[in-house]
């Protein structure tokens, strides 16, 4: 049986995997926290060199609201492979994603619902 860390560091490097095959790069730095039945994932330096120049020229304008919609259709489509993932990796099924990225801060955070907590061995307490 996994440790909870074991997991967690496990749900990190797949989805960073995931980010450098499905989205042309993966994060600078990703963290994976598992609480109860959520799993919360926050990852920094997500947005390529273009849609950084995108967000800076756009002002707050059309460009931010065009970068978070791609992105979002782009996670969107391929919820199964990430709800799989998630799931080969935890023992529970996904119930639902949510997500959402900064255009200012370059970080993204996916929330995974589960239908259960994950079994996991409880971290070994140091004498």
């Amino acid at each position: 049986m996994k440790s909870k860390g074991q997991m967690e560091s496990e749900i990190s490097e797949s989805l960073t995997r995931f980010e450098k095959e499905h989205m042309g790069r993966g994060p600078l730095d990703i963290r994976t926290m598992i609480f109860s039945d959520v799993v919360f994932v926050r990852m920094r330096g997500v947005l390529t060199p273009a849609e950084k120049q995108l967000a800076q020229s756009s002002g707050g304008g059309e460009g931010l609201r065009l970068i978070k919609r791609m992105r979002a259709e782009l996670l969107e489509g391929a919820s199964a492979i990430l709800y799989k993932l998630i799931a080969d990796i935890t023992g529970r099924g996904v119930i639902s994603m949510h997500t959402d990225i900064s255009t200012v801060t370059g970080e993204r955070v996916l929330i995974f619902i589960l239908d259960g907590c994950p079994n996991y061995r409880e971290a070994r307490k140091s004498k």
